[in-house]
């Protein structure tokens, strides 16, 4: 079954999702899950609000650069365009990331929801189905976040120091450089091209039916999302739908096991850290060492939204600097993988 789903990209509201979608249904009913399909409509723009994001604070830059040198401007000048600049930067690339400011067109993608009986449900399974191809790689996206980052914080403190006296030409030019070099390579997370998204994430999807086929619990059930990979829009709709039923809920969610690398148990807050910390010990024979951390900044997750609705909810996953660079572009193949330990992953953590 999951060579099917491997077989072709699966971009969020494309036909090949929609067949994806279709045979994991399947699989799920043939394992005594009652099935539901929670549609949505979304903006594929999202993914613009990176590039977005570093082509503002590019502008903002230069903009500042001038006043930070000229003795004639007020100390309070550069500070001033600076603060209004980024702040205006960051709340026009947040409302095209969630699909209040969207652009373009929009499609339609949907969340598969699984329950088993009646019975309450007191655990959540979550994968994303959808995958996404970049011109840069999650690897390059991260380094562009860093680099992004560095060029805020200096920016700012030099801004800063300006009220006191100009800026030295090469501190100004060292800060301009930086938001340049970081604006550059946020320009690269446009859409380019397909991945067949077997690490991202069609082995997270393999470990949630392993964990599915596994157990035994009529309390445990199955959240297959779309859109991830547009920021987030299945885990938000699915969080939204859920209301107060997710306040103290555990949620496990699966999202990209390698067969290489740490197994990392990534939480949000004190709740899923001590939801990490119960799991840790069922994945110690597996092979790999077991890392319980905080989310890096630059990777979004679908436990983010349900965590913030107040679950006790984790993301496992499996990954090297190797699987990043992989990882939102065509070389993401099934090829070389080994789906065993995600498979493996998911039998663990199933409970009984």
């Amino acid at each position: 079954m999951i060579d099917q789903v491997l077989a072709r990209p699966r971009e969020a509201g494309t036909s090949a999702a929609e067949e994806a979608r279709r045979v994991v249904a399947e699989q799920l009913a043939a394992l005594g899950y009652r099935v539901a399909v929670q549609r949505f409509r979304f903006h594929p723009s999202g993914l613009l609000a990176f590039p977005v994001a570093g082509a503002g604070l590019v502008l903002t830059a230069l903009m500042v650069a001038p006043l930070l040198l000229l003795p004639g401007v007020p100390g309070w000048g550069a500070l001033g365009v600076w603060l209004a600049g980024a702040s205006a930067t960051l709340l026009l690339a947040y409302g095209i990331g969630v699909g209040r400011l969207p652009l373009g067109e929009t499609r339609e993608d949907a969340n598969l929801v699984a329950v088993r009986g009646d019975a309450p449900v007191r655990r959540w399974v979550v994968a994303h189905l959808d995958t996404k191809a970049q011109a840069q790689s999650m690897a390059g996206r991260l380094v562009a976040v860093w680099v992004l980052g560095l060029a805020v914080v200096a920016l700012t403190a030099l801004a800063v120091a300006r009220l006191a006296s100009p800026t030295a030409p090469s501190l100004a030019a060292a800060g301009t450089v930086l938001a340049l070099i970081g604006g550059t390579l946020a320009g690269r997370g446009r859409r380019r091209g397909e991945s067949q998204g077997a690490r991202d994430n069609g082995t997270g999807v393999l470990a949630a039916l392993a964990l599915a086929e596994t157990s035994t619990d009529p309390g445990t059930a199955i959240c297959i999302t779309g859109a991830e990979e547009f920021g987030l829009a299945g885990a938000r709709v699915f969080a939204h739908a859920m209301g107060p039923a997710l306040a103290g809920m555990a949620v496990i969610n699966f999202d990209t096991l390698d067969h290489e690398g740490h197994l990392y148990l990534v939480a949000h807050d004190r709740r899923g850290a001590e939801l990490a910390a119960d799991l840790a010990p069922r994945l110690a024979g597996l092979g790999a060492a077991v890392r319980v951390r905080r989310l890096p900044l630059g990777i979004l997750v679908d436990s983010m939204p349900l965590a913030r609705a107040g679950a006790r909810a984790v993301t496992v996953g499996r990954l090297t600097w190797r699987t990043l660079r992989l990882i939102h572009t065509p070389a993401d193949r099934p090829e070389g993988l080994s789906l065993e330990p995600a498979e493996a992953v998911g039998r663990a953590l199933a409970p009984n």
